[in-house]
């Protein structure tokens, strides 16, 4: 079952009198229970298009569909309520309230969708179990690692059972070991909870913790490949 399909999509900027073209002609089709990894360098365009598949930007020209809605027929408030149900975000920086202890910065996006709070106690518990933090669930981000923060900014993203996870960089701040972890951890997700993640990445072994390598080159997808077993590796850098 398809849950994302991009088609002949374009993404560009204009400054000025110069446009950008970002983005040129993406097709892409994503299915149920997939880890789809997109990888490039730097300026490749591969932040535009996970922005673009989640809906957190929208295409110049062709069309993006989750669950075979086109979000470009979606008004504001519609997106919106599909982003907080469907979809959860982990970015590169953690982007935690700093006064806010770990199961409320877990929480949340509970408190902005105007959610009772106790109608999650299960599932908060549940996120905290899954990133293993239920011990330091009263701590706030500054006494907590990287990692740590990176694992609460996880929890947060699972909180409202979203079908779909995006991650942009998501290890891009942090040591070799801990990065590993953390990949690890999003794999377990992938298998044990069945959740489609789509993520970008310029290391190639974060990328083979995937199922799926996407080649993204100057805003054009160059190679759509099956990862094996046999190249998968341990290490991530």
């Amino acid at each position: 079952m398809n849950v994302i399909q991009a088609v002949k999509v374009n993404r560009s900027f204009v400054n000025g009198k110069e446009t950008s073209h970002v983005l040129k002609d993406i097709d892409l089709t994503v299915e149920q229970g997939e880890f789809i990894s997109i990888m490039g360098p730097s300026g490749s365009g591969k932040s535009t298009l996970l922005y673009l598949l989640g809906g957190l930007d929208m295409p110049s020209d062709g069309t993006v569909s989750i669950n075979g809605t086109d979000l470009s027929t979606l008004k504001d408030k519609e997106l919106c309520s599909m982003r907080n149900r469907d979809i959860g975000f982990v970015f590169q920086f953690y982007n935690l309230v700093p006064n806010l202890t770990v199961e409320d910065n877990i929480a949340l996006p509970l408190m902005i969708a105007g959610r009772k709070r106790s109608e999650y106690k299960d599932k908060l518990e549940e996120c905290l179990e899954i990133i293993g933090m239920k011990d330091k669930r009263k701590l706030t981000p500054r006494e907590l690692s990287g990692g740590q923060q990176q694992r609460v900014a996880i929890a947060r993203a699972l909180v409202f059972d979203p079908k779909i996870i995006f991650l942009d960089e998501p290890i891009g701040n942090l040591d070799t070991k801990t990065g590993i972890k953390l990949m690890e951890l999003f794999r377990d997700i992938n298998q044990k909870y069945n959740k489609t993640i789509v993520q970008v990445t310029h290391s190639e072994s974060a990328a083979l913790y995937g199922s799926k390598l996407i080649k993204l080159v100057d805003g054009q997808i160059t190679s759509v490949e099956e990862i094996t077993p046999d190249m998968k590796i341990n290490t991530v850098s």
